[in-house]
């Protein structure tokens, strides 16, 4: 039975832990959590993990991290947990837009002999972009595409009135480094493709309130040697939270079943 680290017990967080709670390959045995939601957390968890706010003084006996804690997390304890040699699954695939942070994780990874897992979270076709990158890509464009009230809490807020908009408007248009500072909970997706593909500047992001649509979608289209790919997901949010898709939390899942199963896809 291998074990789990938990970075961040809000929604998707909580997702993950109630699911891995039936893996018959491994459990999550602690979570870091700030320190102000700390104490109210073991009391809903009810001794059934160890809940810290830090990770000094963790035992190194965990064989995988999982990040749900947003990007200050992955700056914060990620590099750490690597240079521990602790393998780490992050969700929050945006932080990653900061300049010197994949080196730092880089470096961190190779000291401690650990690996950093980015997850496709709510887009699908990442290891086809992964593939041609291998020969050439010309063109990535994304577009993402979510309900006003997927949009309140952020920049968008100035670009228009999320709540009585009727139509398609768009908040953001410029590189994925851009949508991915300014979008942190909105713009992994963006991120995770310009990663995958062809970089932070060169991908183009439009980022549309729509409130003609229910779901989180996402659309990429991509060109070069390989031929043309376009690959659009209408994706159903958390209960608990518009602006995260459910398939976010499912490929943290689906990456932990690739690290611990006898069997991997």
């Amino acid at each position: 039975m291998k074990s789990l680290l938990l970075l961040g017990y809000g929604a998707m967080g909580r997702e993950v832990h109630k699911t891995l709670r039936d893996n018959r390959y491994a459990r999550v045995k602690c979570v870091i959590e700030r320190r102000e939601r700390c104490e109210v957390l073991r009391q809903q968890l009810d001794g059934e993990v160890d809940v810290l706010s830090t990770v000094e003084g963790l035992a190194n006996d965990f064989d995988l991290a999982l990040e749900c804690a947003g990007h200050d997390a992955v700056a914060t304890y990620v590099p750490e947990l690597l240079r521990r040699g602790i393998d780490t699954i992050i969700a929050s695939v945006g932080a990653l837009a900061e300049p010197g942070l994949p080196e730092r994780l880089e470096h961190a990874a190779l000291y401690g002999n650990a690996q950093l897992v980015l997850v496709p979270g709510a887009i699908a076709g990442i290891d086809a972009l992964c593939a041609a990158k291998i020969r050439s890509i010309d063109t990535v464009s994304y577009t993402g595409r979510k309900p006003p009230r997927g949009w309140f809490g952020t920049p968008a807020e100035d670009r228009a009135d999320l709540a009585s908009i009727r139509d398609a408007t768009v908040v953001f248009e410029g590189n994925a480094r851009e949508a991915a500072r300014l979008y942190p909970k909105n713009a992994n997706v963006a991120a995770m493709i310009a990663l995958a593909g062809i970089g932070m500047e060169r991908t183009c992001v439009s980022l549309i309130a729509d409130p003609n649509v229910t779901r989180n979608t996402h659309t990429v289209h991509v060109s070069g040697d390989f031929g043309q790919l376009d690959v659009t997901i209408a994706a159903e949010t958390l209960p608990t939270n518009p602006k995260t898709s459910a398939l976010a939390a499912l490929s943290i899942l689906r990456a932990v079943e690739n690290r611990v199963g006898p069997v991997v896809m």
